[in-house]
């Protein structure tokens, strides 16, 4: 009897979807056998793949069979690639390097840059923190270059090119990237064989060079595959102006998102690396839109003026027994903006004599409107 049930909940879904709804679009996809069909030779930064090795042709089957099967994935690659992928080319180009190993990119974190692995790497490259330091990035709780598209893809360009000075071929320096220059090194110093193909990896590494090549094949040539995407389709290349920006303090992000007459969000987009609602003192090469560009340092030298001369918070020291709720209510301000203000870490306790700073809730930010184009000399109005 419960199968007859189902059948009729089907039928019945079945007929309405037909009544009131629009037809589904028809579709097809290539058979999967056919997406089998790879055409020889197929090579990886110019180094021919043994598709002749029966062990080979499987272990690149198999990925491109699991990629596929994760068509709404693959859709993602593909409108992010023109958003990120023409500055790894030209940084790939400028280096003499080969230009297969933007795909890399995709294997590690499919470009998203806040891509966190269970391990602790991050970032569009996928750097450990130790790995990324080595490469002259700037890892903190404040900043993480691990994030930033232009600092990262440097960043894997030297560390690939140096482990290919190492190990000669750029299969085995991409394995070494996934698993580390020390464990690749051992492995073939054991086995006593330095061809990647022929080695027994962790499987992860296994994978690492089929995936890649998996990913290759698909983007070189999606529309065999079954992915038809227009133009409009993908997502547009970056666009910004780079600006520098000096912080004689601690400085509110807000402040550099209403100088450039855009919103918080913009500026984080924009600037994955930056951690929190501040920058740290010194100076930033912050990047924001091309249209808010233009006297945007007049903009935030008047509004960091406005900002830092109504600056009245007070120092509040702990006492025994206060949680963050209670000083909050206290002084009549968001339980939010008392944990932003203090960089604090809402899961961990806060104990007596511990000092909190506290802005008066009358003190709201500024709005991007009270900025007028133009109008240096009294651009910023007080609330």
């Amino acid at each position: 009897m419960k199968w007859k049930s189902l059948l009729l909940v089907g039928i019945v879904i079945f007929s309405f979807s037909e009544v009131n709804a629009e037809p589904f679009e028809p579709f097809s996809f290539p058979s999967m056998m056919s997406a089998l069909s790879i055409a020889t030779p197929l090579e990886f930064c110019g180094e021919p793949v043994p598709l002749e090795v029966q062990e080979v042709r499987e272990r690149i089957e198999k990925e491109l069979l699991l990629s596929l099967w994760h068509r709404p994935q693959v859709i993602l690659w593909l409108k992010r690639s023109r958003r990120y992928m023409p500055h790894i080319e030209e940084v790939l180009r400028s280096q003499g390097m080969p230009d297969d190993l933007k795909y890399i990119a995709i294997a590690e974190s499919a470009l998203r840059p806040h891509a966190r692995s269970r391990k602790g790497a991050v970032g569009f490259w996928q750097f450990m923190s130790y790995t990324g330091r080595q490469y002259d990035l700037i890892i903190n709780r404040r900043i993480d270059e691990r994030r930033n598209i232009f600092a990262s893809t440097r960043a894997a360009i030297r560390y690939l090119s140096d482990l290919y000075d190492t190990f000669g071929s750029w299969a085995l320096a991409a394995a070494a990237y996934n698993m580390g220059e020390e464990g690749l090194n051992a492995e073939i110093v054991e086995q006593g064989v330095n061809n990647y193909y022929q080695l027994y990896l962790p499987l992860e590494t296994q994978r690492y060079i089929f995936r890649i090549l998996a990913i290759k094949l698909i983007l070189e040539d999606p529309a065999k595959y079954g992915f038809y995407l227009a133009e409009e389709d993908y997502y547009p290349p970056l666009s910004f102006e780079r600006v520098s920006v000096q912080c004689y303090k601690e400085t509110p992000i807000r402040i550099i998102a209403q100088a450039a007459q855009t919103h918080f969000k913009v500026i984080k987009d924009l600037n994955p690396e930056i951690r929190g609602h501040y920058l740290p003192e010194g100076e930033h090469a912050i990047l924001i839109p091309k249209e808010g560009s233009e006297n945007f340092k007049a903009r935030y030298r008047d509004i960091l003026r406005h900002w830092t001369s109504n600056q009245k918070e007070q120092t509040y020291l702990v006492r025994e027994g206060d949680h963050l709720t209670s000083i909050a209510e206290r002084f009549d301000v968001p339980l939010a903006s008392l944990i932003i203000w203090n960089r604090l870490n809402p899961k961990a306790p806060i104990h007596p004599g511990d000092r909190l700073i506290i802005y008066p809730k009358k003190l709201m930010p500024l709005t991007i409107d009270k900025v007028e184009n133009g109008n240096n000399d009294n651009s910023v109005k007080n609330n």
